[in-house]
C-alpha cells in the first residue's frame, strides 16, 4: 500500500507539473505568435509571424510549421497530462483509504474498493 501511495502521489505531481509546463508554454506561444520557436535561426529574412517564416539556410530546422505543429502536439499532450495526474490522484486517495488514512478510511468506502 506505501509503495502504490508513493508511486501516485509522485505521479500526480509530475503530471500536474507537466500540464502545467505546458499551459505556460502554449500561453507564451500564442502571445508571442511564435517567435520563441525561431529564436535559433539567425537570419534577418524572417518575418514577424512565426506562421509565415519560410525555410532558409541560417536555420537549423525548417520554420514553415513549427507553430501549428508545436500547437496541436500540445493540446492533446496537455490534456492527456491532467487527465493522468487526476487518474493518479484518485489512486492516492484509494492507497489512502486501504491504509486506513482520510476521510473514508473507516466508512463503506473501503468495502466498496
Amino acid at each position: 500500500h506505501w509503495t502504490l501511495l508513493s508511486v501516485s502521489l509522485l505521479n500526480c505531481l509530475l503530471s500536474t507539473a507537466c500540464g502545467v509546463g505546458l499551459a505556460l508554454a502554449i500561453a507564451l506561444t500564442v502571445r508571442s505568435r511564435g517567435m520563441h520557436l525561431v529564436t535559433g535561426c539567425n537570419s534577418s529574412a524572417l518575418p514577424a509571424d512565426a506562421r509565415a517564416a519560410i525555410a532558409t539556410n541560417d536555420c537549423p530546422f525548417n520554420t514553415t510549421r513549427i507553430y501549428d505543429t508545436a500547437l496541436a502536439l500540445w493540446f492533446p499532450s496537455m490534456v492527456l497530462a491532467a487527465a493522468e495526474a487526476v487518474l493518479s490522484g484518485r489512486c492516492c486517495l484509494v492507497a489512502l483509504i486501504f491504509r486506513g488514512i482520510g476521510p473514508c478510511a473507516r466508512s463503506y468506502g473501503k468495502e466498496q474498493v
